[in-house]
């Protein structure tokens, strides 16, 4: 459906409503995370999937109706939600994505590198990623990777959707919101939770997350 809006503007309808479908994942029986934990999160991850597909219904309607204003409390509002409810999704899915029940050892390779070129060594990294974890708040924490110099920096991202780094990659993503752990650890035992989700990360997911060059090897882009 096309809607047009006056002489010449016009814009797809289906494009601005495509829904989004939650995804599935097979991660029962991994380390330290219980089934009934990972049950209960794949419900929450799919209620921020479902509430994506209806703000973006509701802010296609208002576009539609040529009544999208800034001044407007509503339609601010829809779209400040619209960056929580999107985030949590897609969060979500990084993280659930860099989990298995496979796990294998990390001690080569591109990510080895990248985490040790930058803090001096990968359990250096490690250790940081972990305090970044570990700090008072709800929220993510996150190995980025810069795309401008191909450094790692570990963040904290409060809620869904503040304390993102502008360009940079997401490498390692770990879920501290209480939902992720609190079946299986008491919230002052979020470390043990933590070494846990280190016990199942999917090394090779994480390192296809790289940036690659040219010639199949990772390296710096340089912003345009």
């Amino acid at each position: 459906m096309t809607v047009r809006l006056k002489p010449g503007i016009s814009f797809h309808m289906n494009t601005l409503t495509a829904a989004y479908t939650p995804k599935k994942w097979s991660l029962a029986g991994l380390q330290g995370i219980s089934d009934a934990t990972l049950e209960m999160h794949f419900g929450l991850y799919e209620g921020y999937v479902k509430n994506v597909n209806l703000l973006n219904e509701r802010l296609a309607g208002i576009r539609a109706a040529g009544k999208a204003a800034g001044a407007d409390p509503a339609y601010a509002e829809l779209v400040r939600r619209l960056g929580f409810e999107y985030n949590g999704m897609r969060l979500h899915e990084y993280y659930f994505d860099n989990m298995t029940t496979q796990p294998g050892e990390i001690g080569t390779g591109k990510l080895y590198n990248a985490l040790g070129e930058t803090y001096g060594g990968f359990d250096e990294w490690k250790k940081d990623f972990v305090a970044v974890g570990g700090m008072r708040g709800i929220g993510w924490a996150i190995a980025y990777y810069d795309l401008a110099n191909g450094r790692i920096t570990n963040s904290w991202i409060n809620d869904h959707e503040n304390g993102h780094l502008a360009g940079f990659v997401p490498l390692v993503v770990l879920d501290v919101w209480e939902h992720a752990f609190i079946k299986d650890y008491k919230p002052a035992d979020r470390g043990k939770y933590i070494e846990a989700f280190f016990a199942n990360i999917d090394w090779r997911r994480c390192e296809t997350r790289l940036p690659q060059s040219g010639n199949g090897v990772t390296g710096k882009v340089t912003p345009t």
